[in-house]
């Protein structure tokens, strides 16, 4: 796994984000089964509910590619430790990844924190397939 190339498109995209209410910008990177990166940032919206966050931007561009097979996911804050998905992205990385999917958490200052997807969502909303890959 190329983290060093994850991280890189996590960080350039998290200057992207849009944030205005929070100021708390987030880049995602993802690498699918055939090595193809796709990075996303959050974008907030002033209702809060249809904010999106950074790495279900990620996510659903592989999946508009069509991809469906997650093989690793970074992300990147300003925050220490860096901080985690939340539990919504979380939800859809199940859909797309398999519990031992590696994700890596890192922020500006150079911390990383590696995970396992189940290690951050060991009780899924539902465990049948796909998630079972």
């Amino acid at each position: 796994m190329d983290w060093n190339e994850l991280l890189d498109a996590a960080t350039e995209v998290r200057q992207r984000a849009y944030c205005p209410y929070s100021g708390f910008q987030v880049g995602s990177a993802i690498s699918t089964a055939d090595g193809t990166v796709f990075a996303g940032c959050n974008v907030e919206h002033r209702t809060f509910g249809l904010t999106v966050c950074a790495e279900r931007v990620a996510t659903f561009s592989a999946v508009a590619r069509g991809h469906r097979g997650l093989e690793a996911v970074a992300v990147v804050t300003d925050t220490s430790p860096p901080s985690p998905p939340c539990g919504q992205c979380l939800e859809v990385l199940t859909e797309f990844g398999r519990p031992d999917l590696p994700i890596l958490l890192a922020n500006l200052a150079g911390e990383r924190v590696e995970y396992a997807l189940r290690d951050l969502l060991p009780h899924p909303f539902d465990l049948e397939p796909p998630f079972k890959r």
